[in-house]
């Protein structure tokens, strides 16, 4: 209909993005999305996490020296500050962290109609058939888990293994543990602290009442939490309600994998979603039935490091996504154009409008 003529998408930058980003990654989480703000050509207002102190004042004091100071600024401060800069506004919000915070920044953008982008964490699972290869998988969980001692957004929260591997997936679990962090995982170079000693007490009430297998060792002076292992956890205890973001990894048994799915179904849609399997009617089950930010099939938090995915979330764990061009696409304004030639100006768009006209458009349609 709009022939001769052509169409195409031109990005242009949104404007001020504000970038908050949390304590748990502090650099990657200010400068992965900055990555993305600066490619679709943006300023951009970057909030560093105040709990890892160190790390923001690094950001605040090298940033300047590399960026222009009159497109980009680094704001440092806690609750309050971050207070002041949402009542501005921006043309993009990103925010890395809980859901709580996430509806006070959501609230706030509201106010001035600003596009937010958030990623938010939840309760991500992990399912393992007896199918799968429980060596791979628990080096692969193990890994996953405990690679920044849990303190990883993507990481597995919890498993759900067939009874019939379920006592053989813990123990090798328990194994890998050792390989990898050895007989005293507090004097490993390889194994993390917690960031804070307020977040390291949660731990000891967390593990209270527990069943555990491997570690539950908790010093909240020195901020450890040892690799842990939880064994059947209350479905309604606060490990099974909140999301962990530590290195504790709760074990539990199902007796059909449909009941694995239904575990995963009846709770608020996760950030990843884990399954270990080599049946390929399992994997189509599970993709088909469970809504997750991501799916990663025999592996666990690898998909990270591909810039062809994006990374996002959905429903209680985010929306949005950026990286790669995706991150582009999310701060900018992907705007259409048509462009049309001044030939060929059909008199049957015009009125007054008659049958023969009608008759006519109904066949060039």
């Amino acid at each position: 209909m709009a022939m001769p003529g052509r169409s195409y998408i031109q990005p242009e930058p949104k404007g001020v993005v504000l970038i908050i980003a949390p304590w748990n990654y502090p650099l990657s989480m200010v400068c992965a999305p900055l990555v993305g703000a600066i490619a679709a050509g943006n300023c951009a207002v970057m909030k560093p996490s105040e709990i890892t102190s160190h790390t923001s004042e690094a950001i605040a004091r090298i940033l300047p020296r590399y960026l222009d100071n009159d497109a980009f600024a680094v704001i440092e401060g806690g609750i309050p500050e971050t207070t002041e800069l949402l009542e501005h506004q921006y043309d993009h919000i990103l925010y890395t962290g809980n859901e709580r915070v996430a509806r006070i920044v959501m609230a706030a953008a509201a106010k001035h109609l600003s596009p937010v982008t958030l990623e938010l964490g939840g309760k991500s699972p992990c399912i393992i058939d007896k199918s799968a290869d429980l060596e791979v998988a628990a080096s692969r969980i193990a890994w996953g888990k405990f690679i920044n001692a849990g303190q990883t957004c993507v990481a597995p929260d919890h498993v759900l293994v067939h009874r019939d591997v379920a006592e053989q997936f813990a123990d090798t679990l328990a194994a890998k543990i050792k390989q990898f962090y050895g007989d005293d995982p507090s004097q490993s170079p390889d194994f993390c602290r917690i960031a804070s000693e307020r977040h390291t007490a949660r731990f000891a009430k967390l593990l209270e009442g527990q069943k555990v297998h491997t570690g539950g060792q908790v010093d909240v002076a020195k901020r450890y939490v040892a690799p842990t292992i939880v064994l059947d956890p209350d479905p309604e205890s606060a490990l099974m309600r909140e999301e962990i973001f530590g290195p504790v990894l709760p074990v539990i048994t199902v007796d059909e994998m449909h009941h694995a799915i239904k575990f995963v179904a009846d709770r608020p849609k996760p950030l990843a979603l884990y399954l270990f399997s080599k049946s390929k009617a399992l994997e189509d089950a599970v993709l088909s039935r469970l809504s997750a930010g991501s799916v990663c099939i025999n592996d666990a938090v690898i998909f990270m490091v591909s810039p062809e995915l994006p990374f996002g979330g959905i429903g209680a764990s985010g929306m949005g996504r950026y990286t790669g061009w995706y991150g582009f696409e999310t701060f900018s304004h992907m705007k259409p154009v048509m462009k049309r030639s001044f030939r060929f100006d059909a008199p049957l768009r015009y009125p007054p409008y008659d049958d023969f006209k009608a008759r006519v458009m109904r066949l060039v349609r």
